[in-house]
């Protein structure tokens, strides 16, 4: 297939074939056949990459890193045909509702994979986790991958430090087979843009150097279970060290060389995906994918440009409503050199989060009908990471695990007060952790969908739940407002860079001054954002498109039901078939409005 069509056959692919498929019989129960698939591959995708296995709390394979060698990405890449033949054989019209969701999911995302696939022909690389052209930038690799890993990763016996340690004796054959990917890679053309990797050798660096006891892959050496024994604490500290010595530190000062000798010298000088070996079709296919729906660049760019110029009115508004005498970049100029907005301290940032955290859960019983039971904690971004984003770092499929946002205390100068609401709704509760714990703990649905992520959808809901902080009674002072609107501002820029990078030939520093101009955001924070918008095409667009789509179902549904709407039930009408593609989403909640009127 071409790549025109390609891009035309993808565009929408996740929305129509479960939003349009006829009626299910309601009295239809589950196909045993189609479930036995559906548990299968998963047993299979963990089995397959072992690492998401463990932070997906199956610890049967914590003794293995994936295989990524060329014969091991042609299976899974061949895999993905075959099983989708498999639920082809499948006929919609005959499955149950929820079935009926589940096929379409799986097998409009194995559509997706496969067209990507098609992409890279010959070339030893695809579209599975791990698998893919780029396997190092400045936000993922080997080294923070790992580290991650090993954050979920129990340590309650020898036998966990066993595993633990054959992991790490690992390392030097998945290193080299990330550099043969990128040297394959290097010769088909697809490498990412110079500019944005400067700082890629930097921080594998900090895991090459001379003391094994320096990175965080050394910490489950640090402490050890209550009532192990002495010398078994002792051999097995030794044994971190020698391996991390030995093996570890080495395979990342090799992958440092690779990267400052080879890599970096080959990579583009132009920054668009579009202009990769797959050309404006790869973009049209990663727009697609990321958003979930069939909006192109162009529309989304518009959308962008419209939503800049709606919140920049309010963030004037808000402005006035403080008093201040100035204009848009004197106020952000000010709240940066005030010391009244910064923290003194990590632990003093880390408290005031857990405040706004204790005040966020005693709201949401009146937003939610049903609430996770999983819990979530609150720690430090690990210091290697630098100035990257906060995140939220998913609990256990099955509930062994809490949940956890990880705050960024590495630059206090550049994280502000203000900003402190928005970001834990996002990453916590109601965004984040609320909506991941909720459907981790979904009964009846197969374990992919219970682990499913689809950036329109998660990343739209969390946006969206910065916006539930009004109802909450949080953003009680202007400058927490202004911060808030500077959040929202964010990711409606994202709109426009992320299009004007790829389809529209924006340069670098075009990109860095529309973040800085509009979004008031640090000059340094700019960059790293608009570095990651650059190696990771698309994804940043689904933000906005997906908070987009949810406040304009729930203006649907307020509309439709009028008296008898209920923001809670809503609420859980969003969240209680697990993460979905946004056009199959409008579907269910279309459904869900035509029940809850025949409910009279």
């Amino acid at each position: 297939m071409s790549l025109r069509l390609l891009s035309v056959a993808l565009v929408g692919l996740c929305a129509f074939a479960a939003a349009s498929a006829p009626a299910a019989d309601p009295a239809r129960g589950p196909d045993p056949a189609l479930h036995a698939l559906f548990d299968r591959e998963f047993r299979r995708a963990q089995e397959e990459f072992p690492e998401v296995a463990t932070l997906q709390g199956n610890h049967a394979f914590n003794d293995r890193l994936h295989d990524k060698s060329p014969a091991a990405i042609a299976r899974r890449k061949a895999r993905v045909k075959v099983v989708l033949r498999e639920l082809e054989a499948f006929d919609p019209a005959r499955l149950s509702g929820q079935d009926r969701v589940s096929h379409a999911m799986m097998r409009d995302d194995l559509r997706r994979r496969d067209a990507m696939n098609a992409l890279f022909e010959g070339l030893p690389f695809g579209d599975g986790p791990g698998d893919g052209w780029l396997q190092v930038s400045p936000s993922f690799g080997p080294h923070n991958f790992l580290a991650m890993v090993a954050r979920a990763t129990p340590f309650r016996d020898a036998r966990d430090y066993e595993h633990y340690l054959k992991r790490l004796e690992a390392v030097p054959r998945v290193v080299a087979e990330s550099i043969a990917v990128m040297e394959a890679a290097m010769r088909a053309g697809w490498v990412p843009p110079r500019a944005a990797m400067l700082r890629v050798p930097a921080q594998v660096g900090a895991f090459a150097g001379d003391d094994p006891a320096a990175t965080a892959l050394y910490a489950p050496f640090r402490r050890f279970p209550a009532g192990m024994a002495e010398a078994e604490k002792v051999r097995l500290e030794m044994a971190g060290r020698e391996a991390l010595s030995r093996h570890v530190h080495p395979a990342f000062a090799s992958l440092r060389r690779f990267l400052e000798e080879k890599y970096l010298p080959a990579c583009r000088e132009d920054l668009a995906a579009s202009k990769l070996p797959g050309g404006a079709a790869y973009y049209r296919m990663l727009v697609a994918a990321m958003t979930t729906t069939d909006l192109d660049a162009a529309a989304i760019h518009e959308i962008g440009k419209r939503e800049v110029a709606r919140i920049r009115a309010e963030m004037e508004r808000v402005i006035a409503s403080t008093g201040f005498q100035g204009g848009f970049d004197a106020f952000v100029a000010f709240l940066r050199t005030d010391p009244r907005f910064y923290h003194a301290s990590a632990d003093e940032m880390l408290g005031h989060y857990r405040d706004i955290a204790k005040r966020a859960d005693a709201e949401l019983p009146r937003l939610f009908a049903e609430l996770p039971r999983l819990p979530y904690g609150i720690r430090a971004m690990p210091a290697y990471l630098g100035d990257n984003a906060e995140h939220y770092t998913a609990g256990a499929l099955d509930g062994s695990r809490a949940g956890f946002f990880e705050a960024n205390a590495n630059n206090l100068r550049r994280r502000p007060k203000y900003d402190m609401e928005a970001v834990l709704l996002h990453e916590a509760v109601p965004g984040h952790h609320l909506q991941i714990a909720r459907a981790q703990e979904l009964k009846g649905l197969p374990a992919f969908r219970r682990a499913a992520g689809f950036v329109a959808y998660s990343e739209g809901w969390a946006l969206y739940a910065e916006s539930l902080g009004e109802e909450m009674g949080l953003y009680q002072d202007p400058y927490a407002k202004f911060g808030r609107l500077s959040a929202e501002m964010w990711r409606a820029c994202r709109l426009v860079v992320d299009t004007g990078l790829h389809a529209f030939g924006w340069t670098r520093d075009q990109a860095i001054r529309y973040l800085a101009d509009n979004a008031g955001l640090h000059e340094a924070t700019a960059i790293a954002e608009t570095d990651r918008y650059i190696l990771n095409p698309g994804q940043a667009l689904g933000y906005k498109i997906g908070e987009l789509r949810i406040k304009a179902m729930r203006a649907k549904a307020a509309k439709a039901l009028g008296e008898r709407f209920d923001l809670r039930r809503f609420h859980n009408a969003i969240l209680d078939d697990g993460a979905l593609p946004l056009n199959v989403l409008e579907a269910r909640i279309d459904e869900w409005i035509a029940r809850e009127k025949d409910k009279g």
